[in-house]
């Protein structure tokens, strides 16, 4: 399986959020536990409104969330 080309925070924001739930949190964003767990362990690309709506739930920038990557050299970029 190819390993997705972002990183993402949500676990750190979900602890950050008096220990948010992943049952919460797909409950907040319209999407089942099982769609949070595996976007958090990379295992699944949300949707873009799905990646705001997650977001938009920590009061974060979709950036603060979901970090590109560069996936043929493991480094972080900057976009743009």
């Amino acid at each position: 399986m190819a390993r997705l080309p972002f990183q993402n925070t949500i676990r750190r924001l979900r602890f950050d959020a008096d220990e948010m739930t992943q049952a919460e949190l797909g409950a907040r964003v319209g999407v089942t536990r099982q769609t949070i767990a595996a976007i958090e362990q990379g295992k699944y690309s949300p949707t873009l409104e799905t990646a705001f709506r997650i977001a938009h739930v920590f009061g974060q920038d979709l950036e603060k969330v979901f970090i590109w990557t560069d996936s043929s050299q493991g480094q972080k970029t900057k976009p743009g």
